[in-house]
C-alpha cells in the first residue's frame, strides 16, 4: 500500500507569473498617460463612447507594438520591404504576446480580387479541378482567371562542352483567363456620344471632354496635325479621317515649328483617365469617365472570368466557374459529397475552410463575389476565416466591433466563436458598443469620460458586473432598452420599386414610405443593400451616405473635408487685408521648413521611420508671419485647435462671426463630433466618426431622401440616442430618412419597418414583413420580430 503524505506544493513556476499584459504611461492621440493591467488567455472588452481612446490603447499601443517588435526578429533585408512602425507613445509595455490584427479595413478594390482568392478557396478548388476534372486542360493554372495563356518560341544560346550552341526552343503556358475581358468578367464600352458633337466641327467646339478644349494646345494639334480638316461637322469626315481622329496610333508631327506627338482621343483619354483609379480623379473628370464608359458582362466568359477551356473541364457535370458561382453553404455541401481517396486531404481542407464562412455567417455568399463588394462587417468576418482553425495557442487576437453589419439573430454566433478563440488559450482583446458582447467578457476596460480631449482615461476595470453598479456612462446605459413608439408619423407620399432583382433579391415589389423614419432590417445577406442601393436611383434629391472609406492624405482634416476652411481662410484675409492663399497649410502660409505639415517624417531606412514635430513652427503648420494675423484674437493654428463645439460659439457672434462657418460646424455638433479638433487629421479617425463626418457634410445638399447605412457603427449605447434624435430633426424638416439597420433601438424609434428575409443568400431575397415596430412586435413572425420584443420587453 503506498502512504499519502500531505506535502506542500511546490512554488508556482516563475514561467507562470506573466500572467498579465502590463500598460504603463500611453499618450498615444488622446489617452492621458493611462495605466491598464489586461489578463491573459480571457476575453477583454474594451467600451466607452466614440472617440474615447479604445481604439489609440488597443490598436496605436498595444498591437502596434506587438506587430513592430515581431519585425524586428526579421533579417534587416526582409525588414527593408515591409511597412516601418514607430514605437508608440507609452512608457512600459510588458508581457506582449504575438498580435493578430483583425480590422474593419475594406478589402482592396481590385477587380480580380475575390472572396475565394482572399481566402485561399480558389487555390484549393484550382488544384482540385487540375487532378479530377474531366476532361483534363493542364494544371492548376489553367484554372486561374489571373494568367494568361501565352505559347512562344524561338533560338536560346546553349553552353556546352566548351562550345556555344544555338538551339531552337518553343514554350507554351496554360492559363485559365478569359482573353477578351483579361480575366475581369467585365468589358468597357466607350460611348462616343459622350466624346463630342458630332453635328459640329472640332474649330465649333464639338469634343465635350473635360480640359479638351480648342483654345489650349489640344487646339493646336487638332488644328495642325491635318489628318482631318477641323472646320468639317465630324459625321461628314471619312471613315480614315474618323479613324485617325479616334484611334491614331502615336505619330510625330510638327506643329507651328515645334514637334509633337499626335494620338487618336480613345488611347489618348484611357491613358489619362480611365486607367485610374475612378475615385480619386477630380469630380468633374469622374462625372465625364462615369457618363463616357458603359461595363457590360464580357460576352466570352458571361461574366466568369475563365478561358472557354477552364469552363469545359467539369467533375460530376459541375465546371469551377459554376462551382464558384455557387452559394458557399451548397459548395461546401457538394464538395462533401466528392469521394477521391486520392485528394481526400484536399477535400477535407477545402470542406473545413468552406464550413468556416458557414460557420461564421458568411454561407451566403460565392466565391467568385468581388472583395471590394464586401461590407466592412463581412471583410472582417472574412479575415477571421484563417484564424479560425488555426492551431496556434497563446495569441492576441484583436478585433474591432466584431459584430458590426450583423442582425442580433448571428451576434450569439460570433460570441460563441470569440469564446471558442479564447478557450483554445488566446487572450482575446474587443473594441465594442454592443451589450450582447460586453456581457460575455471575462475582463472590462472602460475608457472616458467623454470623448476627445474630455477622453483618453480609464473610468472603470473588472467584470461586467462591477461595470453595470460603476457609474460611468457605459454603466449606466448598459441595460437601455428603448420602447416601441405610441404613435407614427403619416407616409406623405411613397417610392415605388417594382421588380428588384439584384444580386439575391427575388422579383420583390415595395413601397417605401416617405416623409417619415423607414428602416430596412433583416439577418446579414438577406438583400437590405441590394434592395435599397440597388433599387432607390441615385437621382436629384436622393443623398446617399454610405460605410466607404474617406479619401485624404495625412494632410486633410474635418475643415478641409467639409469646406470650412474657406470660409475661415476668407474671414481672415477680410479681417487683415491680405489674400486667403496665406491662411492655407497647403499653400503659401505653410511653413517652409516641414512644408505644412506641422511633423518632420524621418526615414531611416531598415530602422522605424520617425515623425518629429517641425522645431521652427512647433507643429503649428503655419509660417511664423502669418500667425500675427488674428481674428477675434486668434490666429489661424489657434482656431484649427479649438474642437467643433467651442469653434461654433467663435464663430456664432463678435468680431469673428462668420454664418458659413458657423451653419458647418453646427452640422458636426449635430452629428455628435462637437469634440473633434478642426485641425485633427483625416486618417486618425474611427470608422464612425467617418461617415458621421460624410453625415454632416451632405446634410447641406438640398436632397428629400437621405439613405443611411448603418449609421450606429462605433457609436456608443449614450450617443445612439443622439442619432434618433437628429434623424428625427431630419424627418420633422420635412425629409424622407431611409436607413439600413441592426440596432433595435433604431427598429424601435421607427415610424416603418421593412424586413427582409427569412434567411441570408438564396434563402432570403423576399420581403417577409412590412409595418410599424408595434405590429412587428406583436405578430413575432420573423428573426427580426421576436429580436425586438426580447429587447423591448414586450
Amino acid at each position: 500500500m503506498t502512504k499519502r503524505t500531505d506535502t506542500q506544493s511546490p512554488a508556482p513556476h516563475i514561467a507562470d507569473s506573466h500572467e498579465l499584459i502590463r500598460v504603463h504611461g500611453a499618450r498615444e492621440n488622446n489617452l492621458k498617460d493611462i495605466t491598464v493591467e489586461i489578463p491573459k488567455r480571457r476575453l477583454t472588452v474594451f467600451t466607452g463612447v466614440s472617440g474615447s481612446g479604445k481604439s489609440s490603447l488597443v490598436f496605436d499601443t498595444i498591437a502596434a507594438e506587438s506587430q513592430r517588435l515581431i519585425n524586428e526578429t526579421y533579417s534587416t533585408f526582409v525588414q527593408g520591404f515591409m511597412p516601418t512602425l514607430a514605437r508608440p507613445d507609452v512608457d512600459v509595455l510588458d508581457g506582449l504576446t504575438t498580435a493578430i490584427i483583425v480590422d474593419q479595413q475594406r478589402m482592396g478594390s481590385d477587380p480580380r480580387s475575390t472572396v475565394g482568392t482572399a481566402t485561399d478557396a480558389n487555390a484549393m478548388l484550382r488544384i482540385l479541378f487540375s487532378r479530377l476534372g474531366q476532361p483534363h486542360i493542364g494544371s492548376s493554372r489553367a484554372f486561374s482567371f489571373n494568367i494568361p495563356s501565352i505559347s512562344g518560341a524561338g533560338a536560346v544560346t546553349v553552353e556546352r562542352g566548351g562550345k556555344t550552341v544555338k538551339e531552337r526552343r518553343s514554350f507554351s503556358i496554360t492559363g485559365g483567363m478569359c482573353p477578351r475581358c483579361e480575366g475581369r468578367g467585365k468589358v468597357t464600352d466607350i460611348d462616343l456620344t459622350q466624346l463630342y458633337d458630332d453635328s459640329k466641327s472640332l474649330s465649333e467646339g464639338a469634343l465635350t471632354i473635360p480640359g479638351y478644349s480648342m483654345d489650349g494646345w489640344y487646339g493646336r494639334i487638332f488644328k495642325g496635325c491635318g489628318f482631318f480638316d477641323p472646320d468639317k461637322p465630324i459625321r461628314r469626315f471619312t471613315k480614315k479621317e474618323l479613324h485617325d481622329l479616334l484611334h491614331k496610333e502615336p505619330t510625330k508631327i510638327k506643329v507651328e515649328g515645334i514637334n509633337l506627338t499626335y494620338e487618336g482621343l480613345i488611347p489618348k483619354i484611357q491613358k489619362s483617365m480611365l486607367s485610374k483609379d475612378i475615385d480619386a480623379l477630380q469630380p468633374h473628370i469622374r462625372a465625364f469617365v462615369e457618363r463616357a464608359m458603359t461595363f457590360t458582362t464580357c460576352p466570352d466568359c458571361d461574366g466568369t472570368r475563365l478561358s472557354e477551356g477552364a469552363r469545359s473541364s467539369k467533375i460530376e457535370g459541375i465546371s469551377i466557374a459554376d462551382a464558384c458561382t455557387m452559394q458557399i453553404s451548397d459548395l461546401a455541401a457538394w464538395v462533401r459529397g466528392l469521394d477521391e481517396p486520392s485528394v481526400k486531404p484536399l477535400l477535407t481542407a477545402l470542406g473545413e475552410t468552406l464550413d468556416s464562412f458557414v460557420q461564421i455567417g458568411l454561407g451566403y455568399l460565392s466565391l467568385d463575389r468581388p472583395s471590394g463588394t464586401l461590407s466592412g462587417g463581412e471583410a472582417q468576418r472574412v479575415k477571421m476565416i484563417r484564424h479560425l482553425g488555426s492551431s496556434l495557442t497563446d495569441v492576441t487576437y484583436v478585433f474591432d466591433e466584431p459584430t458590426t453589419g450583423l442582425h442580433p439573430h448571428d451576434i450569439q454566433r460570433m460570441n460563441d466563436l470569440l469564446l471558442s478563440l479564447r478557450d483554445k488559450g488566446n487572450t482575446v482583446l474587443v473594441v465594442e458598443h454592443k451589450p450582447e458582447v460586453i456581457a460575455i467578457a471575462d475582463h472590462v476596460v472602460d475608457l472616458g469620460p467623454g470623448a476627445g480631449t474630455a477622453g483618453g482615461t480609464v473610468c472603470f476595470e473588472g467584470t461586467v458586473e462591477g461595470l453595470r453598479a460603476g457609474g460611468t456612462i457605459t454603466g449606466r446605459h448598459f441595460d437601455d432598452r428603448a420602447a416601441v413608439k405610441d404613435s407614427v408619423r403619416k407616409a406623405t407620399g411613397t417610392l415605388q420599386i417594382r421588380g428588384a432583382r439584384a444580386n439575391n433579391l427575388q422579383d420583390v415589389d415595395v413601397d417605401v414610405p416617405l416623409g417619415v423614419l423607414t428602416v430596412i432590417t433583416g439577418v446579414a445577406g438577406s438583400g437590405k443593400s441590394s434592395l435599397v442601393h440597388g433599387s432607390i436611383p441615385a437621382a436629384e434629391g436622393v443623398v446617399s451616405v454610405d460605410q466607404g472609406a474617406i479619401r485624404g492624405s495625412r494632410r486633410s482634416n474635418p475643415a478641409t473635408y467639409t469646406g470650412l476652411l474657406d470660409p475661415i481662410r476668407k474671414a481672415f484675409a477680410k479681417a487683415n487685408g491680405v489674400k486667403p492663399a496665406l491662411f492655407s497649410a497647403n499653400s503659401e502660409g505653410a511653413c517652409p521648413t516641414c512644408n505644412g505639415a506641422g511633423v518632420i517624417y524621418t526615414d531611416l531606412a531598415i530602422m522605424a521611420g520617425i515623425a518629429t514635430t517641425c522645431e521652427e513652427c512647433e507643429g503649428r503648420r503655419f509660417d511664423a508671419s502669418v500667425l500675427e494675423y488674428r481674428l477675434g484674437d486668434r490666429d489661424i493654428s489657434e482656431v484649427l485647435a479649438m474642437p467643433v463645439a467651442e469653434a461654433a460659439e467663435f464663430f456664432a457672434a463678435g468680431e469673428a462671426r462668420t454664418p458659413t462657418a458657423h451653419r458647418i460646424l453646427e452640422r458636426l455638433a449635430d452629428v455628435g463630433l462637437g469634440y473633434l479638433t478642426l485641425g485633427q487629421p483625416l486618417t486618425t479617425l474611427s470608422g464612425g466618426e467617418r461617415q458621421r463626418l460624410k453625415l454632416a457634410t451632405h446634410m447641406a445638399e438640398k436632397g428629400g431622401v437621405y439613405v443611411l447605412d448603418e449609421p450606429t457603427t462605433g457609436l456608443h449605447l449614450a450617443d445612439v440616442e443622439q442619432l434618433l434624435g437628429l434623424l428625427d430633426r431630419l424627418v420633422d424638416s420635412g425629409k424622407s430618412v431611409i436607413v439600413i439597420e441592426h440596432h433595435q433601438a433604431v427598429m424601435a424609434h421607427a415610424d416603418w419597418i421593412i424586413d427582409l428575409g427569412p434567411g441570408a443568400g438564396h434563402d432570403g431575397g423576399r420581403i417577409v414583413f412590412e409595418g410599424t415596430p408595434a405590429d412587428l412586435v406583436a405578430a413575432r413572425s420573423t428573426l427580426t420580430g421576436e429580436h425586438l420584443a426580447a429587447y423591448t420587453g414586450a
